[in-house]
Parts: C-alpha cells; sequence; structure tokens
C-alpha cells in the first residue's frame, strides 16, 4: 500500500505560477510511484474585498491529464468553517506528509489555523514551501500572519540562501538544519533545529516547444524584428516591465534589428471595473490597504505599457495584454530570442523555469535568488538591479554574445522535477 501526501496550494482551476508548481508538484511526486497523491485546493485564496479574478477560464487541456491524483477544491478565505474542514479532510486522508505553498503573508491567517490543528491533534509532516518570507515593504500585520503560520511547521522547503536568512529574521534564535538532499528527522522538537531543504524551482513540465511551429510566420503575425526580447507573465510593479522598456529603449535607439515582445495580463485590471460590486470591491481594497500595509504605493495604478507611446515605441514592441492559455505558452516562447525578469526584488520564478523548457537564456537583476541560478555567460546575464543603463548594457552584451542553446539543457537537468520530489520524499523512501 502507498503511503499518502497531501500537497496544499491553488488546483488546476486557478491561473498563474504557483497553481502551475502545484500541479507540476503532484504530477511528480505520483511519478515516484510510492504516493497516493491528493491536492487540497483553495476555492477562494483571498479575501472577497481583493479586486481581481484569479479563475482561469481561457486554458482548455485537462492539467492532470494520465494521473490518479485527487482534487479536492474546499478551503475558502472567506469561510472559516472551510479551515475546519480542511483540518478534519487532511486527518482523514492521514498523509505522512503536507506540502503547503506559501507565497504570501495574507494567508497566514486559515493556513495558521489549519496547520495549528494538524501539529497538536497529529504526527502528520507539515512542510512549508516557501516561494518568499518576507515580503518587500512588509507591515508588522504581514509580519504576525507570518509568524502564526510558519511557527507551527514541521520544516521549510526553500528556494534560495535569502529565503533561509529571513527565516532567521522572522524566527531569531530558532536553529534551522539545512541541506539540498532532503535529509531530516521526524518529529523532532523545535529546540533541536527545524529542517530546511534547500531546491531550486524546477523546470515546469507542461510547457513543451512545437517542433513543427513556423516561427517566422508568428514573427511576422506579431510584427517582430530579428532578435526578440520577451516579458512574459503578470504586470507587477515588482517585475520591472518599466524597466525592461526604458532599457530596451536605448537599444531601439541604436539598431532597428530589435522588438520587445511584451506578454501578460496585467494583475490588477481583470475586473469590469462598469459594476458597481467591482468599483466597491476596488475602493474598500485602497482603504484596507492603505491602513494595513507599511508602502503607501497603490500598485493597481501601475501601467507601465503607457511608457510606449510616451517612448516612441510603437513600431518596435508588440503586446499581448491578456492571460495567455498554457496550451498557448510555447508560441510566445519559441519566437523569442532571451527572456527579461529585470525584477526590483525577487521570489523564485515560475518564467525563469519555463525558459529553460525552451532553451531560452535568462538577462536578469542582481536581485533575490537569480546570482544563484543564473551565471554571466552561461545561461544568461546579470543587470545592477534599478540601473537602466546597465541593464541596457547587458542586453546589448546578449546579441554581441548568444548564449548556446546547449547551456540551457545542461542547466535545465539540474532542476529536475524528479529531483525535487525525491527530496520531499526522502525520509519515506529510505
Amino acid at each position: 500500500m502507498r503511503n499518502k501526501i497531501v500537497l496544499f496550494g491553488p488546483g488546476p482551476y486557478f491561473k498563474g505560477g504557483l497553481a502551475n508548481y502545484n500541479i507540476s508538484l503532484a504530477r511528480a511526486m505520483e511519478a515516484l510511484g510510492c504516493w497516493e497523491v491528493h491536492l487540497i485546493s483553495w476555492t477562494q485564496q483571498y479575501p472577497a474585498i481583493i479586486p481581481r479574478d484569479f479563475a482561469d477560464k481561457v486554458s482548455k487541456e485537462d492539467k492532470m491529464a494520465g494521473t490518479s491524483v485527487q482534487i479536492h477544491y474546499l478551503t475558502d478565505y472567506n469561510k472559516p468553517s472551510t479551515w475546519t474542514k480542511t483540518a478534519k479532510l487532511i486527518k482523514k486522508i492521514d498523509p505522512k506528509c503536507v506540502v503547503i505553498q506559501w507565497s504570501i503573508a495574507l494567508q497566514g491567517l486559515p493556513l495558521g489555523f489549519i496547520v495549528k490543528k494538524l501539529r497538536k491533534e497529529s504526527s502528520i509532516e507539515v512542510l512549508f514551501d516557501l516561494h518568499f518570507v518576507i515580503q518587500k515593504e512588509q507591515s508588522f500585520i504581514d509580519r504576525y500572519f507570518t509568524r502564526f503560520a510558519l511557527q507551527h511547521a514541521s520544516g521549510f522547503v526553500v528556494h534560495a540562501s535569502k529565503t533561509i536568512r529571513e527565516l532567521e529574521e522572522i524566527f531569531p534564535g530558532q536553529r534551522f538544519i539545512v541541506n539540498e538532499s532532503g535529509e531530516r528527522f521526524l518529529n523532532h522538537k523545535k529546540e533541536d533545529g527545524l529542517p530546511v531543504v534547500k531546491l531550486f524551482h524546477p523546470v515546469y513540465d507542461m510547457f513543451k516547444p512545437d517542433p513543427n511551429f513556423d516561427v517566422e510566420a508568428e514573427k511576422k503575425r506579431l510584427g517582430l524584428k530579428k532578435h526578440v526580447f520577451l516579458f512574459f507573465g503578470f504586470i507587477r510593479k515588482y517585475k520591472g516591465l518599466h524597466y525592461c522598456i526604458e532599457s530596451f529603449a536605448r537599444i531601439a535607439k541604436e539598431r532597428d534589428d530589435v522588438s520587445l515582445l511584451i506578454v501578460g495580463e496585467s494583475f490588477w485590471k481583470t475586473l469590469d471595473e462598469t459594476k458597481w460590486i467591482n468599483k466597491f470591491k476596488k475602493s474598500a481594497f485602497k482603504i484596507a490597504r492603505s491602513i494595513l500595509s507599511k508602502s503607501g504605493d497603490d500598485e493597481s495604478e501601475y501601467n507601465p505599457l503607457a511608457l510606449i507611446e510616451t517612448l516612441g515605441l510603437k513600431d518596435m514592441v508588440s503586446v499581448v495584454n491578456d492571460f495567455v492559455p498554457n496550451e498557448e505558452v510555447y508560441r510566445y516562447f519559441q519566437v523569442s530570442d532571451c527572456i527579461l525578469l529585470f525584477y526590483e526584488y525577487a521570489t523564485p520564478s515560475g518564467v525563469e523555469s519555463m525558459a529553460y523548457n525552451f532553451n531560452k537564456p535568462i538577462l536578469a537583476s542582481r536581485v533575490g535568488h537569480f546570482p544563484e541560478t543564473i551565471i554571466d555567460g552561461e545561461n544568461g546575464y546579470l543587470a545592477t538591479d534599478g540601473d537602466i543603463i546597465h541593464m541596457a548594457q547587458v542586453m546589448k552584451t546578449y546579441l554581441d554574445a548568444p548564449i548556446p542553446e546547449e547551456n540551457m539543457k545542461s542547466m535545465a537537468l539540474k532542476f529536475s522535477w524528479k529531483i525535487y520530489a525525491e527530496a520531499i520524499s526522502k525520509p519515506w523512501l529510505s
């Protein structure tokens, strides 16, 4: 009889990198052959006042096709009764291990409640898979929610040394035992040290190039020139699209054979703002943000696409300002030469992982985990964060010295889901 494992986080109903991550992890765990895998998902991930649609209504392919992963849509942020039901379901399943995806402090209240019940009433190992710990401009509420949830964990999975330092900051005096193999003692005491397994973000297996795809025809359709830089993913301020556009403008002044391809949905512009309920949500969220957020920055007003006209780039920039179905992703990566990740700060990037699927080099800011995964001249180039002049220089460097495709293939082998799943499973495979 196989052991059971529960993976908690957004399921296939949701869009975005974290849902793709949780789905890929579920597939990888099942592929090991030793787990009965249950994916317990949110039905509503955030407070109802947040003015955004998080559902994937356009992807058509069944992301769990060919698996026997059992999916349970249960946990509603806005209904505490479902938090209790979630803990009860996990105890009924009786898994050896629960892996919880952690990506925002706001979810600390329901997750802390669930994990506290599990740890108090069972011997189930509870691992938090940390995509970050400390948010930029973290408020005292964020810090409280983070501690409230993470203090009950059996251990952690991290993707960068920076995340380990953040754990040490949030829990001063707590000892952490770090390894990259999955080694850890079960049912240990916190004072003896909490295990931290450091693993790189694996390469997604759901995105693959189409060998029969007509790249030149697609470039013509999109109005792209010979060399194409790609920004892909949700348009959010921390992802630095403004840096990409401004640095590209410097290149465009010197060359007429380059294009910037921007593909992604504006994160805070997914609802019909003519409806009164959405207007109310936007106003209520703005008030709540001003009270609870340490930063006065209102990201809902972020509109970097306006720079295209301001900088006179309309003939050199192609924009697909929408959420792209998973089955259409390959088009935009295959027509591009390299990927721009000029982030203001970085959590492990799903777009970076996708780049390896298509053997595309990465030009990134020297922030977060990027210096650990991107090696100058090997799989990309690094730019000084916030320095548009240096970002433009890095883009020139890439044009003068492109990264060989073979380099990307060899790097991708280090970031396999099999290695990742085996490390998490190690105590139960021994």
